[in-house]
């Protein structure tokens, strides 16, 4: 199965280029640091004797920010551990940076699979651990780990019910990869489960819970600093009442991590809540901000007064705030009343996080599709902290019954807040798996 795969990626590489290139060059900031990409990392300094060093891959700013809790184990329990981090995006590259700069031994972008490429990396970094986040089942990558009797770890870990079912498609050799990992730490029970179809031993398999629900939300803003967003937003009242008095404050609808088609339909749901005399305006934080400019098009088409906050503090109260930056979720959901989560709605598929809005103690509304997140959907459910809604009539009406309501959105937010914390642990849970590998040289 390696020989093949070493004589594919290159044809598969080149092949995706015509269509990753150019979502590179519009999010930016990839040139920094590229040739880390291809295998031009410094050779690390000799770690002291008694010290381990643990290489940590995470993709996304949500899987970087889930290792916070994590780390602070590691670094209370096993001091002299020595962390290497990489990550794939430019966004999630900042954020690491500026997150866990000071801690890390390394930091770096995670090479290309490719045998040369990967081989070399390995020489230099040298680590005595690899964890993997949820779903990075790179082959090169964890067959150099297996030459160097390095154990490999995949944390978090999760697989979609598509992801499952095509692995489950696929002959038994060239499912090796998953022999290779030493241990799977699940997210949740079902991912253990599909895992253990997929042909790891059950002893090799663990269930920490999602890493996500021990992310405390952070920076909570007080009565000043949300007012102050809310004006920066364009989202504070429209006006003044004749009596001198500041008019109430509009009811805040806000779409998370959205992605194309669903902003359109946020925008015609909004102005149906208008239309039936909820003072609505509409927050949207698309899934990724190089999208601006497609959003700017189809808000003049739209002719709706809106505001870019990339652009600064808004001069004025628009109808629609766009959220066109990045690391900011937390912050900005918290001037949100009512929070639905996009990637939900067909076309899409596989849904974006529901658990920062819920951790804040927002209602939560998203549609069919989360399959990559059905755990997490299923306990909220449970819990009645969030709720389905099919298609947009149905995010009309459920959005409008909140709305009117503020005992309901208090009941349901408390909802979601409780069931947040109730679920935290999973990083205990998983540094007390991998500690066995953690034990200092001798």
């Amino acid at each position: 199965m390696l020989l093949l795969y070493r004589l594919l990626f290159p044809v598969a590489l080149l092949a995706a280029l015509p269509f990753y290139l150019p979502r590179m060059l519009r999010r930016g900031g990839y040139a920094r640091h590229f040739g880390q990409r291809l295998g031009l990392v410094p050779n690390l300094p000799a770690r002291p004797a008694e010290a381990r060093r643990v290489w940590i891959h995470a993709v996304s700013v949500g899987e970087l920010q889930a290792l916070g809790p994590l780390l602070e184990l590691l670094r209370q329990e096993h001091p002299s551990t020595q962390i290497v981090m990489t990550t794939t995006t430019s966004t999630g590259y900042a954020l690491a940076e500026s997150k866990y700069g000071q801690q890390l031994a390394h930091l770096g972008y995670f090479p290309v699979d490719f045998w040369p490429i990967s081989r070399r990396v390995w020489n230099r970094l040298q680590p005595d651990l690899c964890l993997l986040m949820e779903g990075e089942i790179w082959p090169e990558h964890l067959h150099q780990a297996r030459l160097r009797g390095v154990p490999t770890v995949l944390i978090n870990a999760r697989v979609s019910e598509r992801s499952f079912r095509r692995w489950q498609t696929l002959p038994r050799p060239l499912r090796e990869p998953f022999a290779m990992l030493s241990l799977v730490v699940a997210a949740s029970e079902e991912d253990g489960r599909r895992f253990a179809c997929l042909g790891i031993a059950t002893d090799r398999i663990v269930t920490s819970g999602n890493l996500k629900l021990d992310i405390a939300p952070d920076p909570i803003l007080d009565s000043m600093e949300l007012e102050r967003l809310r004006a920066d937003l364009g989202l504070k009242a429209w006006g003044e009442r004749t009596d001198g008095e500041d008019a109430p404050r509009p009811l805040v609808l806000a779409g998370a991590s959205t992605w194309p088609g669903e902003e359109k339909m946020l925008l015609r749901v909004a102005r149906k809540l208008s239309d039936h005399g909820l003072p609505c305006k509409l927050l949207l934080i698309p899934r990724h901000a190089e999208r601006r400019g497609e959003l700017r098009d189809l808000l003049t088409r739209e002719a709706v007064d809106a505001h870019f906050r990339s652009t600064g503090p808004a001069e004025r109260p628009v109808a629609v705030a766009v959220a066109d930056t990045t690391g900011e979720m937390v912050r900005l959901l918290q001037a949100a009343d009512v929070v639905f989560v996009g990637k939900s709605m067909d076309p899409h598929k596989g849904g974006q996080n529901p658990i920062e809005a819920a951790a804040l103690g927002k209602p939560v509304l998203f549609g069919p599709n989360m399959q990559n997140f059905r755990a997490v959907v299923d306990s909220l459910l449970a819990a009645k902290a969030g709720q389905v809604v099919r298609d947009e009539t149905e995010l009309f009406d459920a959005a409008k019954a909140l709305l009117r309501d503020q005992a309901e959105r208090r009941a349901m937010g408390q909802a979601a807040r409780s069931w947040h914390q109730a679920g935290k642990g999973a990083a205990r849970r998983t540094v007390d798996a991998i500690s066995r590998f953690l034990e200092p040289r001798r």
